[in-house]
């Protein structure tokens, strides 16, 4: 949810004088903008669509006349590009196979950062991946290419033959294969979306504290309640600057995480 949403959302669920407290109801969080039909558009759906736009519009619009003299919009394309090719794609996965993953990684690197960097963008305050649904979708296309490249590197008896290292007694293997198979099939996918999830979940709420309840100070009768709302806009201020670093590093550690499965499907020996 927006600060803007949130902001005007408390006024309508505000406290009667009979009550001490307006827990939060489902409401709050399920605000669509228009329905069409049976199927609701909400504010997030449009950032994401805005989201793809805007990539689309940079990507042609700084690649359309390439030269070997580049242009700035050329140069800062090549850079992000090539810091996921050889700063995520080889290193994770191998000079030999990472060319063709390499297209992948740099589309969820992008897509992830830019929706990321929604929540702290003014008028939208919308990080797109603190909604759930998202960060599943994108595990959910990791998951499928490193399972399936796995199976067509070894098979499907080798693929799970794989997940034992080898040189262990064999009174240990089925306890290691139930470990290997729980990481491999539950493990890394749950962490993957949970942890881009939780972290732009969390900061963003920790801005609406802020902001928000320096709002709700200003506007207090007492006068040295009004002066407590500068020191919390200030750590508002300080908290958006940290979360934009934070936006950063969770696109980069996804990114890094996805080349990381990509290439341990693709290694020879476990």
């Amino acid at each position: 949810m927006s600060l803007n949403v949130l902001a005007s959302t408390l006024g309508t669920v505000a406290p009667t004088q009979d009550e001490s407290h307006f827990p939060p109801s489902p409401e709050i969080f399920w605000q669509p903008l228009f329905s069409i039909g049976s199927v609701s558009i909400t504010r997030v759906m449009v950032v994401v669509a805005i989201s793809v736009a805007l990539l689309a519009w940079w990507l042609l619009a700084t690649t359309k006349q390439a030269a070997v003299v580049p242009s700035k919009g050329q140069f800062l394309t090549e850079g992000v590009y090539g810091f996921i090719r050889n700063g995520v794609a080889k290193d994770m996965i191998g000079s030999k196979e990472f060319l063709r993953f390499v297209p992948l990684l740099f589309a969820l690197f992008v897509f992830i950062l830019v929706n990321n960097l929604f929540g702290i963008t003014p008028f939208v305050q919308m990080p797109s991946m603190s909604r759930i649904g998202f960060p599943i979708a994108l595990t959910l296309i990791v998951y499928v290419v490193y399972h399936t490249i796995g199976i067509q590197k070894h098979g499907v008896a080798g693929y799970f033959k794989f997940l034992i290292p080898g040189g262990l007694p064999g009174w240990i293997k089925p306890f290691i294969f139930v470990l290997e198979f729980i990481t491999f099939f539950i493990t890394r996918p749950l962490t993957l979306a949970l942890r881009l999830f939780g972290n732009m979940f969390a900061g963003h709420m920790l801005l609406v504290v802020f902001i928000v309840g320096g709002w709700e100070l200003f506007n207090a009768e007492s006068f040295f309640l009004k002066l407590t709302a500068l020191p919390s806009w200030v750590l508002a201020f300080a908290f958006t600057l940290f979360e934009a670093l934070v936006q950063f590093l969770q696109a980069y550690v996804f990114t890094l995480l996805a080349a990381s499965y990509i290439g341990g499907a693709l290694v020879d020996d476990h």
